[in-house]
């Protein structure tokens, strides 16, 4: 089942990436927050961000091929979808980093951890002047939740993770791999299976309905 799945991935990846003619807005909910969620999310240190309405949690219409239960991120438009059944997805907005901007193809949760420690590579702490261990919290920047991506066992050192920065979904800032808001990659863990296949789109490769490139000709509906 997981050869078929990997292959449909690969199949879809040249389809036409979901023309969202409609849009219907999905709230966040805090029913899939833990009590610690709850603790740790009201002593993050940012002030709740407005996400452009475009970038929040949306139910679309979906036309590639990818089985249901798979991720698609299209970085050029900073969308994640999460595959439903009946030409659905998810889509979740997103920042995309550096290293998010050079990996493309297609890979397998195979780890997810609940608010995740931080181990900077020697590069990032140089950059951003960050000690080598960010212990788990609100002030750690892979925020609630990661899920960490891997290529058979060889891991692609790719995540999809929190932010405590949510002011930035939407762009692509100077560092970091997939961020969501918290509360959306919260949502998204707690749909995900171990396995789960995460197509990532190479450059150009996708058509989202909106992004920086397109936005002036791209209609919304909630």
């Amino acid at each position: 089942m997981r050869a078929k799945a990997l292959l449909v991935a690969v199949f879809g990846v040249g389809m036409m990436l979901g023309g969202c003619m409609q849009a219907t807005l999905e709230p966040a909910s805090e029913a899939s927050l833990t009590p610690r969620d709850k603790t740790l999310l009201a002593a993050a240190p940012y002030a709740k961000a407005t996400i452009p309405e475009p970038y929040k949690r949306h139910i679309v219409t979906y036309h590639r091929k990818e089985l249901p239960g798979t991720i698609v991120i299209d970085s050029d438009a900073r969308y994640l979808y999460y595959v439903l059944d009946g030409g659905k997805a998810i889509r979740y907005g997103i920042t995309v980093g550096e290293e998010a901007m050079a990996w493309s193809g297609v890979a397998e949760i195979k780890r997810k951890t609940e608010w995740p420690a931080w181990n900077p590579t020697p590069g990032e702490r140089a950059r951003m002047d960050v000690p080598a261990y960010v212990a788990p919290g609100p002030q750690n920047p892979m925020g609630a939740r990661a899920m960490y991506l891997f290529d058979g066992n060889r891991d692609t050192l790719y995540r999809i993770h929190g932010t405590n920065q949510p002011e930035y979904i939407g762009e692509a800032i100077s560092s970091g791999c997939i961020r969501m808001t918290n509360e959306d990659v919260i949502d998204l863990y707690n749909k995900v299976k171990m396995g789960t296949v995460v197509v990532v789109l190479a450059p150009h490769q996708g058509d989202s309905p909106y992004s920086p490139r397109v936005a002036s000709t791209s209609t919304f509906f909630r």
